[in-house]
């Protein structure tokens, strides 16, 4: 690299001990895989009153992060390697019974646990990257407390929302009665529906849907595993489904199997999207956002899927506990985070698989009850996320407040060092939450710059 310019090419690099960052930098050497030693530009940084001056630029990185640009080549890598292969799967799926599809699975996902990066069982590398800044910005600010708009809305601590995809008529034909359990917990969840080929959908099942609160949804076209096969043909898809979505009053959309390009989403009519993995070590495409927030993807919010999918964890793990769920969730809502399931109504019609999702609810109300967990709808996390970045910080004569539209729901927060741990507190109250970071709005803080 030449000294003072960035690097030509992005690579892998550290930031700190945990983080694994994807950009160019202007010092050190970069890496191609992040199962190298990395160089940690950490040590490159400086802190001066006013002034954090970095080796690289956390916006490209971060973006590089979501929008899962590190993966390079690999980002619209199929079911199997090589277009007629995925084709071929997918002309022979409905023919095939799960016992088959599953042992092809494993065949493909041989070595998973192996991959480094992604971190598995939750990535949160973006919001590690973002509380090494604050970190930093604290220190140029003479160590004094850092305002910023809390993440969810009347001080909850972290969300979850949940999700169905329907992906056959007898998914379609359980869902009422998936409606049901849902509701026997206090919970309104959302139902993506597949508009053509697989199943019928008639006007009376939908006004079921909306009359019950509960949210709809486009999933896909027909979900033959093409919708990104090409631009030209997304194109001329995304046409149609955007006419559904209109049809459907919907405003949100996922892909079939979650495969995904999110630089040509600009193409679909949505104001939210929820296509994209937090680690997708088990997902037909490989990579994952590394976040647990919300983020936007250029007009639309996107909601990441952050928890392992039901098929996964049944067929692909053999698992039918909660363990790796409750997991999940503890990961999440240590890191204030949002919680999305993706639950098929067709998985869980056998009594096992239906059981364990019941435990799940259990779970859920108790988090609910005992940690002030926000259960939102996808639309209405789209809301919220919206309304909190209009939302700005204005200085007044005893303090800071929160003005903008929705802001009677916000909650003032700080950010502070105690001793070398980083912690959160709802202004006046003294710091109580657990430390960790996201994307906050860190306020009237340090400026932070990119060497150069």
């Amino acid at each position: 690299m030449q000294s003072g310019e960035p690097s030509p090419y992005p690579g892998h690099f550290g930031f700190g001990p945990e983080s694994i960052c994807y950009g160019s930098i202007t010092t050190g050497e970069l890496r191609s895989t992040a199962a190298e030693v990395l160089h940690d530009a950490l040590n490159d940084a400086t802190v001066q009153p006013g002034v954090v001056d970095l080796s690289f630029d956390p916006d490209q990185v971060v973006d590089n992060l979501r929008f899962e640009r590190y993966c390079g080549g690999h980002q619209g890598e199929a079911l199997f390697s090589g277009r007629f292969s995925t084709r071929a799967y997918y002309l022979v799926r409905p023919l095939l019974g799960v016992g088959v599809r599953r042992h092809l699975q494993r065949l493909r996902l041989r070595g998973w646990r192996s991959t480094p990066f992604p971190r598995w069982p939750v990535d949160q590398t973006v919001e590690l990257l973002h509380k090494m800044l604050l970190r930093l910005c604290i220190q140029a600010n003479a160590g004094k407390e850092i305002p910023f708009i809390w993440f969810w809305p009347k001080g909850y601590s972290s969300c979850v929302s949940l999700t169905h995809d329907v992906e056959t008529t007898k998914g379609r034909d359980f869902c009422p009665t998936l409606m049901d359990l849902d509701e026997s917990f206090g919970f309104k969840s959302s139902l993506q529906l597949i508009p053509e080929e697989r199943y019928s959908i008639s006007t009376s099942f939908l006004e079921t849907i909306r009359s019950r609160g509960f949210e709809l949804n486009v999933h896909d076209l027909n979900h033959d595993g093409r919708l990104f096969a090409n631009k030209a043909q997304f194109l001329r898809r995304a046409k149609r489904i955007n006419q559904y979505a209109r049809e459907f009053g919907a405003q949100g959309f996922r892909s079939g199997a979650l495969y995904r390009n999110l630089d040509w989403y600009d193409a679909l009519d949505f104001s939210y999207e929820m296509s994209v993995p937090n680690t997708a070590h088990l997902d037909p495409q490989s990579g994952g956002c590394c976040t647990v927030m919300p983020y936007f993807a250029g007009g639309m919010v996107e909601i990441p899927l952050t928890t392992t999918q039901d098929y996964s964890l049944f067929h692909i793990l053999n698992d039918y506990s909660i363990t790796l769920w409750r997991q999940q969730l503890d990961l999440i809502g240590r890191g204030h985070g949002l919680a999305t399931f993706n639950i098929h109504p067709d998985y869980v019609i056998e009594p096992k698989a239906r059981a364990t999702y019941v435990k799940l609810l259990h779970h859920l109300a108790t988090l609910r009850s005992d940690k002030e967990m926000w259960i939102a709808l996808p639309g209405e996390v789209n809301t919220w996320w919206r309304q909190r970045a209009q939302m700005h910080l204005v200085r007044q004569a005893h303090g800071w407040a929160i003005e903008g539209f929705g802001c009677e729901r916000a909650q003032l927060a700080y950010a502070r060092l105690r001793g070398e741990e980083l912690e959160y507190c709802f202004a006046p109250d003294p710091c109580s939450i657990p430390a960790n970071i996201s994307a906050g709005d860190p306020g009237d803080g340090p400026t932070l710059t990119v060497a150069a």
